[in-house]
């Protein structure tokens, strides 16, 4: 569906929920909070008047996210952005059989009727801290155009670290400078053979693309928030190249 031609993109994903106890000595003090780290990408977007970004956080997504084809189909692009596998999975009722149908699976059949999946990087992307994403071996990795590790793939790097452009021409690149801004970190993950390779760290894929089905696929192996994403959120090309990335997976470009 689309809404007075704008690609509509549900980014789920980039929130959490903060508990913590101050202890000062005989008195415990708690303390707690929420934070959304979609507001950059959303913030960076809003100007562009061919797409509306419709954002679903973590503790919504557990109860909301779309439990038909139909439903989903209410947006060209689906972004997901450290929000891991067990949020999409199961439903607050667990104790029903079934639960409901299986939202990797619906998320497969999105793509392969002509939906566009991007998934950013983060703790709860790809595979993830500890391996707690687990994307790893689910539909997702199969649509997506990279393989994804069957542990923990955090690269940390403090000292920052900046992507190998490699192929400039490509639509999402284009008007994108070559020299990026340093990453603090990124998920490590392998091109498969017929996906395109756009940029990459070493031998790690940073940026690839591909397509499944009738749909494409996007993955960008760092954050599209901070804290990997730091210098990234402020750097000049940052709207550019989602918006460019978003139109491309809508096919668009």
């Amino acid at each position: 569906m689309e809404s007075n031609g704008k690609i509509r993109a549900l980014l789920v994903g980039e929130t959490w929920v903060v508990s913590k106890f101050h202890i000062k000595g005989f008195d415990v003090v708690p303390l707690g909070g929420y934070e959304d780290f979609s507001v950059w990408f959303r913030e960076a977007l809003k100007n562009y008047a061919d797409v509306e970004i419709v954002h679903m956080p973590n503790h919504i997504a557990l109860t909301l996210f779309p439990e038909s084809l139909s439903a989903l189909q209410e947006y060209q692009v689906l972004i997901l952005s450290d929000v891991g596998r067990n949020t999409l999975t199961f439903y607050p009722d667990m104790f029903r059989v079934p639960m409901g149908p299986g939202k990797l699976t619906l998320i497969q059949e999105f793509v392969n009727r002509g939906g566009g999946l991007v998934m950013a990087g983060g703790w709860m992307s790809f595979q993830g801290f500890r391996a707690m994403a687990n994307y790893h071996g689910s539909p997702i990795e199969e649509v997506l155009p990279v393989m994804i590790c069957d542990g923990d793939d955090r690269v940390e790097t403090t000292e920052g670290i900046k992507p190998e452009i490699v192929r400039s021409g490509h639509p999402i690149l284009e008007g994108i400078p070559q020299d990026w801004p340093s990453f603090l970190g990124y998920n490590r993950l392998r091109a498969k053979p017929h996906a395109e390779l756009l940029a990459k760290v070493g031998e790690d894929a940073f940026l690839a693309v591909g397509e499944y089905g009738r749909g494409r696929t996007m993955a960008f192996a760092s954050d599209l928030a901070p804290h990997w994403g730091c210098d990234f959120v402020r750097w000049a090309g940052y709207p550019l190249f989602w918006h460019q990335s978003i139109q491309w997976v809508a096919r668009r470009r």
